[in-house]
């Protein structure tokens, strides 16, 4: 009797190649499957519509945003959210203060300043300063302020710097927190927390389960592919064989 794993049956007649290439399939199609099932629960696809977001978001992107509560944003995130005085449309931006912040644009270097400390921005458009028009504002509890990452082609909340909020905006106005590009393929990539925010009160937030969605669909189509290939080629080596 032969000793291959190939001829080894499990006492029905199937070999012990067939029984592994069937369990690579449905561990595949729950990984595939779930993921997919996984990131629809958790994220919501949006088109960013302008190019206030450039470099770090072109015009026409494809992003996947996390939904959160508000009261989770931190410095540093970019969002989604609504607000009646902007709009009432979906918009994304940058969050560059928090409640109880003082900002300010710009020092003799060209840089945003939070309450006095100034921060690197190396996500803005172009190499000119944080903003081509200066401007100060206190953030109300409660509220975020807004930046595009094109600061020459944003209306963000800068032009809202007179109403009754400073021009920021609700914690509870975000709907999401942007976690990846997802298209076009050559831009698709996880958003990277800046570094420049993660000194100040209350530090950057934690990236969602983008990644680990990510490997489970990659892994899962991994799995389905090898197990169904398994039996085309098992036929092809008997066929030599014999």
């Amino acid at each position: 009797m032969s000793s291959s794993t190939e001829r080894r049956t499990d006492g029905r007649g199937r070999t012990t190649g067939s029984v592994l290439s069937g369990l690579a399939v449905a561990v595949g199609c729950v990984l595939f499957l779930g993921g997919f099932v996984w990131a629809a629960l958790i994220y919501r696809p949006y088109t960013v519509p302008t190019d206030s977001m450039s470099p770090t978001i072109a015009v026409g992107a494809r992003v996947l945003a996390e939904r959160v509560d508000g009261s989770e944003i931190r410095r540093g995130d970019i969002v989604v959210f609504k607000d009646s005085t902007w709009g009432a449309l979906p918009m994304v931006k940058r969050v560059v203060g928090v409640g109880g912040d003082k900002i300010s644009c710009c020092t003799k270097q060209g840089r945003l300043t939070i309450n006095g400390t100034p921060v690197e921005e190396p996500y803005l458009q172009g190499s000119g300063p944080a903003s081509p028009i200066g401007f100060k504002a206190k953030v109300p509890t409660g509220q975020l302020f807004l930046l595009g990452d094109h600061r020459s082609d944003s209306l963000d909340s800068r032009v809202h710097l007179t109403d009754g909020d400073h021009g920021s905006v609700p914690r509870s106005a975000v709907d999401a927190r942007v976690d990846a590009r997802a298209w076009p393929l050559g831009s698709v990539g996880v958003m990277q927390r800046p570094a420049t925010f993660s000194a100040l009160p209350g530090g950057t937030s934690q990236p969602g389960p983008v990644q680990p969605i990510t490997l489970a669909v990659v892994a899962g189509a991994v799995l389905i592919l090898v197990g169904a290939a398994y039996g085309p080629l098992a036929r092809r080596k008997a066929r030599r064989r014999g």
